[in-house]
This record gives structure tokens, sequence and C-alpha cells, in this order.
């Protein structure tokens, strides 16, 4: 009988079979946003922060500006954008300041992430939690400013879901050029206000219309305008976020 050679190799694996498959672009997003939700139902860190904010701020808005029913279109609109674009500056100074802890930011950077995927995770986690401010938000400005649910409950939800995106997706992209800054808190803000500006412009004047008594199907340009301001930011930063991380 013969004998294999001695000089023979053992038999390899398969390379396909030694390797596991690389998880794919929404897995890798679907995971960063299973993180910060996970540490957020363990911390509530940042819903309590910004949540507490943003109600502080409709308090003040209707205890100061509010004066009668003939002022409600035009203060309320206004309460409710600033409470939501205040509140999105500290909940995207919370979600940078876990990544910047103990050096988080680094591992996640070295891991084999796609940098666009980092940013979808990153901003639809912030995406998530400015729905559940505005939840709160929406609903008690309208307790406190007189506003017909009936009347103006569809269209404030809808000028919400379609405006809330360019603000998560503006905020991620600047927020992590600003996350290694000394003062990284100050600069963000100087830095993203003027940016949020045509989006949260866009969307008082939309519900300042729609508070005045404006039905939902008259305010289509101003959610086409907002649409294209979530296109542009969304876009900007699935481009540019690799680049200003890698800086």
């Amino acid at each position: 009988m013969m004998s294999a050679p001695a000089d023979a190799e053992p038999a390899k694996p398969r390379e396909s079979a030694a390797r596991k498959a690389a998880p794919s672009w929404l897995t890798q997003a679907a995971i960063l946003v299973r993180k910060d939700v996970a540490i957020e139902v363990r911390t509530g860190e940042v819903l309590v922060t910004s949540g507490f904010f943003a109600v502080l701020v409709v308090v003040l808005g209707s205890l100061a500006f509010y004066v009668g029913p003939e002022t409600k279109s035009q203060v309320a609109a206004g309460v409710i954008w600033l409470a939501v674009a205040f509140a999105s500056v500290l909940a995207l100074g919370r979600l940078w300041q876990r990544e910047r802890d103990d050096g988080a930011l680094d591992g996640i950077l070295t891991a084999p992430l796609s940098r666009s995927a980092l940013f979808a995770g990153k901003a639809l986690g912030l995406l998530a939690f400015l729905f559940l401010i505005e939840l709160v938000v929406v609903p008690l400005s309208m307790l406190f400013f007189a506003l017909d649910v009936a009347d103006v409950g569809l269209g404030l939800l809808t000028i919400a879901v379609v405006a809330t995106p360019g603000v998560a997706a503006t905020g991620t992209l600047f927020g992590a050029m600003t996350a290694r800054t000394r003062a990284r808190d100050l600069v963000l803000a100087v830095v993203l206000f003027p940016l949020l500006s045509p989006t949260l412009l866009t969307a008082v004047v939309a519900t300042r219309e729609l508070l005045g008594g404006a039905p939902l199907r008259e305010l289509g340009d101003y959610l086409r305008i907002l649409g294209v301001f979530d296109f542009a930011f969304v876009a900007a930063g699935l481009g540019l976020f690799g680049t200003l991380m890698d800086a």
C-alpha cells in the first residue's frame, strides 16, 4: 500500500468557510442603532436631559409670549421648533460624549465598518431620539397654546416627519466634525445652527401657516422644500462623513 509523501501539505479549509462573512451595510448601521438605543434604555441620559430642556423651552415660551388666540399661530410655531433645535444640540453632545469616553470612538473607527454605515447608524439613532422628544413637545405645545388636535394634529405630525430627518442628518455630520475639538459644545452650536437654519425656517413657516388655518394640502411646497433639504443633508453625510472622521 502506498503512503502519502512525507512533504505533502495538509488539506486547507476553504477560505470562504474559514472566514465569517462581513456584515452587510444595513446590518452595520442596525448594529450601531441598537448600540445607542441599548445604552439609552440603560442610562436615559439623552432623552432625560434633552426632553426636560425642550419642555422648559415650551413652558417658558408659552408664559412669556402667548397673550391670546390671535398670537398662537406665530408664537407656537417658533416655540416648537426652537425646542427641537436646542434639544437636538444637547442630544448630539451626549451621543458623541459617549463615543469619546474611554476611546470608544477610536475603537469604532478601527473596526471594519463602513463610514457611511456609521453615519447612517448615528443619524438614525438621533432621529429616533428626536421623534421621541417631539412626541412630548408637540402635545405639550398644543396644550399650552390651546391648539385643536383635530384641526392641526395630522399637519404637525406630517411636518415633523418630513423636517426631522434633515435635522438629524445635519447634526450627525457636523457633530462628528467637532467630536475631537476641545470647545466642542460651543463649536457644535456655532456650526450647527446656521446649517439648520434652512430646515428650521421652512418648518417654522409651514407650522405657522398650518396653525393660521391653512389646510395641509396647501403646504405641499414647504414639504417639498423640506424633502430637498433632507435629501441634500443625507447625501452629504453619506459622502463626506468618512472624510471628516479620518481628517
